[in-house]
């Protein structure tokens, strides 16, 4: 009887805990089951992420190439606007067009007119080779005492000759009116230049070739004069 006392007392009080227990892991549960459930609420999915679609992004759309002559003209056009802004201004005099003997006779030199006096003025610079670009007008006499318009582009490979003085050879184009052809109406022309003198004065030389087999047309070397003004 002695050890029925001592072992219902134990009993009792396990059986007590176990059910205290049970009541509070009751009353716990569904509180962290709905913790659990509405931290999974408020975690994005996987499934419910957006879906991704194989549709390939548009390419940028790449920028229209110029064609040659606009790019060209437009180069044209910022370099005249730097001669005519940044060059230096010189004096055009104009004075004698040589006739080629072996071209013209004696007696067709003598009806042409070879003092062809007449002004111009230009604006040159210097490129990153120390070669010459300038932009001209000049009226002149031409060989039948009519005046002769030029206007136009002009660029020279100059070498220096000394310390002080420089040659250059190169062209000119432009248009050019004359009262003989197509009865003034200016036309596109280019010629081969020359040149030798100082940076500032210098004497300009301009050629015109026989323009056929036939003699008595051509074969003209015209004079000039150029000094700076500035």
């Amino acid at each position: 009887m002695h050890d029925n006392k001592i072992t219902l007392p134990v009993l009792f009080s396990h059986f007590l805990l176990t059910s205290m227990l049970t009541l509070i892991g009751t009353a716990i549960v569904p509180e962290i089951s709905l913790a659990q459930t509405q931290a999974t609420a408020d975690t994005p999915s996987i499934l419910s992420m957006p879906e991704l679609t194989d549709t390939p992004m548009a390419a940028p759309t790449a920028p229209q190439q110029q064609s040659w002559w606009m790019r060209d003209l437009n180069n044209a056009t910022t370099k005249t606007e730097d001669i005519y802004d940044n060059g230096r201004l010189s004096l055009y005099l104009s004075g004698y067009a040589h006739h080629g003997r072996g071209t013209y006779t004696p007696d067709r030199i003598a009806e042409l007119n070879e003092k062809t006096w007449g002004l111009g003025m230009s604006k040159e610079m210097r490129d990153d080779k120390d070669n010459e670009e300038s932009l001209l007008f000049i009226v002149m006499a031409d060989s039948h005492y009519s005046p002769q318009i030029t206007a136009g582009y002009q660029y020279e490979w100059m070498k220096p000759v000394g310390s002080k003085y420089e040659a250059g050879i190169g062209y000119v184009a432009g248009l050019i009116s004359r009262a003989d052809i197509f009865n003034g109406v200016p036309f596109p022309g280019a010629l081969p230049v020359a040149s030798f003198g100082t940076r500032d004065t210098k004497l300009m030389f301009t050629y015109l070739p026989r323009l056929t087999k036939n003699k008595g047309n051509g074969d003209i070397l015209f004079f000039s004069l150029r000094t700076n003004l500035k």
